[in-house]
Order: C-alpha cells, then sequence, then structure tokens
C-alpha cells in the first residue's frame, strides 16, 4: 500500500470526517515524517533513518503561509471549519511549537474568527509544561491513547522513547476541558496471527484509562487510509458502535468516524 507525505506548512483545506473542513499545518519536513511514535497504521508511512539534517519550517514561514492561505480562503469565500497541527509527525516536536500556537490564534482570530484550532498529538510531550501551556490555549487538544495495555501500544504505535502507559495516562489527565482522547482501533497480522486492540484484554484496560482521565469527549475511529502494514485492516461499523456504547458508560460524549 501507498503512503502520503504532507507539503509543508500549510497543506489543504481537506474534509476530514472528525473535524470538517480543515485547513492544516504541517510543522515538520514536507519530505519525510518525523514523529516520536512509529504507528504500524500511519498515513504518512514509517519513520526512516536518515544522516540528513532535519529541517523544520521556521515560525515565520508557518506565520506567513497561514496569513497568506486565510487571506485566500476569504477572498474565495470559504473559510476553514478547524484549523489543524497535523501533517508528517508529531507537532510538538517543533522547537518554536508554543509560539506557533500564539500567532496562529492571532491570525485565527484576525481572518477566521469561528473556526477553531485543534491538535493532533500522540501525548509524548505531554511532560513539559511550555508544550501543555500551548496546548492548552487551542479549542481541541485531540490526544492518542490507543489502548490501556501497554504492551498493545509499544507493538501498535512503537514510541521510540522509553513509554511508560501510567505517566502517560497521568500527563493526559492533566489536560484542561478542550481535551478529546483519540483511539483507532484496527487489525492486523502478528506472526502470523490475526490481532487487534479490541478485545477485553486492550478494552477494559482502556475503559479503566479513560476513567483515570475523566476527558471532555472521546473519538474512536478506525483506518481510512492506505497504511504501510499490508496486513492491516478496519474495525467494523458494529465493534465501533459496541465500543462506543461501553465508552459512553463512562465519558457521555463519544464519537465515531467510521
Amino acid at each position: 500500500m501507498s503512503t502520503i507525505l504532507f507539503p509543508a506548512p500549510i497543506f489543504g483545506p481537506v474534509h476530514s470526517r472528525r473535524l470538517g473542513i480543515s485547513l492544516g499545518i504541517n510543522l515538520l519536513p514536507a519530505d519525510r515524517k518525523i514523529c516520536s511514535f512509529d504507528c504500524l497504521y500511519c498515513e504518512c508511512g514509517f519513520n526512516q533513518k536518515t544522516s540528513n539534517k532535519i529541517v523544520m519550517p521556521t515560525r515565520s514561514e508557518v506565520s506567513a503561509a497561514l496569513e497568506a492561505k486565510l487571506q485566500e480562503m476569504t477572498a474565495e469565500g470559504q473559510l476553514p471549519d478547524v484549523i489543524t497541527y497535523a501533517g508528517n509527525g508529531e507537532p510538538t516536536l517543533h522547537p518554536e511549537f508554543a509560539e506557533i500556537i500564539d500567532d496562529t490564534i492571532a491570525l485565527r482570530n484576525t481572518y477566521a474568527p469561528k473556526a477553531k484550532v485543534a491538535v493532533l498529538t500522540n501525548a509524548s510531550r505531554f511532560g513539559d509544561e511550555k508544550v501543555r501551556a500551548a496546548l492548552s490555549l487551542v479549542d481541541d487538544c485531540i490526544a492518542k491513547l490507543d489502548s490501556g495495555l501497554e504492551s498493545t501500544v509499544l507493538k501498535l504505535d512503537r514510541p521510540n522513547y522509553k513509554y511508560d502507559i501510567n505517566k502517560t495516562i497521568e500527563q493526559i489527565a492533566m489536560m484542561g476541558d478542550n481535551l478529546a482522547v483519540q483511539t483507532m482501533f484496527v487489525r492486523w497480522q502478528e506472526n502470523g496471527q490475526t490481532v487487534d486492540n479490541m478485545s477485553d484484554t486492550d478494552v477494559l484496560p482502556w475503559l479503566e484509562a479513560l476513567r483515570r482521565i475523566n476527558p471532555p469527549r472521546v473519538m474512536i475511529y478506525t483506518i481510512d487510509r492506505d497504511t504501510p502494514l499490508h496486513s492491516m485492516s478496519k474495525a467494523t461499523h458494529e465493534e465501533l458502535d459496541a465500543l462506543a456504547a461501553r465508552a459512553r458508560e463512562i465519558v457521555k460524549n463519544v464519537s465515531i468516524s467510521y
């Protein structure tokens, strides 16, 4: 299966299943994925080792490109529903992430005051106070938690740092009223066996994590695009409906993207 990389620093707008008309911001290089996770299902492919210097767009480049795009969309009469930090990896890895968030909110307020600012994040930098402070300013901080079981996160999301699921849950729980916990449910082949993160082995610890975090919202979904692992397949509508029903016993606001 093929995978895609996004232009930098601005891409779209695209129609998002979860967010509506989304204008994307990619704070990472346009020619490679840079991430603290290496998820089996990532539409951007797997991380690649390279000796080349990593060049990310600067704060001024992001601001200028975003302003130009918002001016263009204003002239066309089609403003975004949301300005979304996503792209080719984990956006909070950018060294000027907090400052760029400030610039984005100011530009949003000027050109598209009804648009939300959202960040899709794997929560790997929630231990950084400056990152948490920046995320507290956006409308939607959408944090990944694909299982309540550490061993599944290590197999499915493949963090490339010393991952501790209890610490991650504690740090996600520190976020505010703009938090949404996002979980990808899938199945895949592992050592010749079909496995998934939808059995009680994973789901019961995930539900307990939701109790600990007590997020305002939960977003559950499955793959919609090509994945680098060929054996990856979608969760069914029925499976997602059943998982959502269980999550709603803990969090009232649970959305599903099939």
